[in-house]
């Protein structure tokens, strides 16, 4: 069977953007990721929120993205596995984000959500489609691949529940408690092993 391999972004091959603006503003409020908060609406409303009464906008947040690298190994994981399988990004990030990211991969497949703008100014999101990632893998699924799905965080649950083989990484603690049946790594290594020794369906 041919198989696709679904990686989450932000927390799995790069660092998370909305830290990184946090650390750069000085405003804890935008610290909170999807580790923190599940419901990935709220916390969008909330991100908008705060950028709207600071007076931020989507020009310093790609400021911000700019100076940011990948997290380290990334780039040879990503190279190794996309010689071997098909390879699909999905994220919850926006395309007014991801340039930066990946020009620094090389073009990967990438499937995101967007972002409404007024000028600089950030007013909206525009989901892709709801629960877009566990939708990604049902329609790969039904075209016939085995999909192994890569994620950290909250908003990663639905692919990963769904996928014919699953694996959080890195993911906060408390994450892999609730969910004992999923693999749980820490390394690239690990991970590329762990890819390479899924049984052949």
């Amino acid at each position: 069977m041919q198989r696709i391999i679904a990686l989450d972004m932000e927390g799995v091959i790069t660092p998370e953007i909305w830290i990184a603006v946090a650390s750069h503003t000085g405003l804890p409020e935008l610290r909170l990721t999807t580790r923190d908060e599940p419901d990935y609406h709220k916390l969008m409303g909330h991100r908008i929120s705060i950028l709207s009464e600071h007076g931020i906008g989507l020009g310093l947040i790609r400021e911000v993205i700019s100076e940011l690298d990948l997290l380290e190994g990334a780039r040879d994981f990503l190279e190794q596995l996309r010689k071997q399988y098909q390879v699909v990004v999905l994220s919850d990030t926006f395309e007014q984000f991801a340039g930066h990211f990946m020009d620094l991969l090389g073009y990967p497949h990438l499937l995101c959500h967007r972002l409404e703008l007024d000028d600089d100014r950030i007013t909206h999101f525009v989901p892709r489609v709801e629960d877009a990632k566990l939708k990604a893998v049902l329609s790969y699924q039904g075209q016939g691949y085995h999909v192994t799905a890569i994620g950290d965080s909250h908003n990663d649950i639905g692919m990963l529940s769904q996928a014919d083989a699953s694996c959080l990484f890195r993911a906060p603690a408390g994450l892999p408690e609730k969910y004992p049946n999923l693999h749980c790594l820490e390394a690239y290594h690990d991970l590329s092993d762990w890819i390479g020794n899924i049984p052949e369906q």
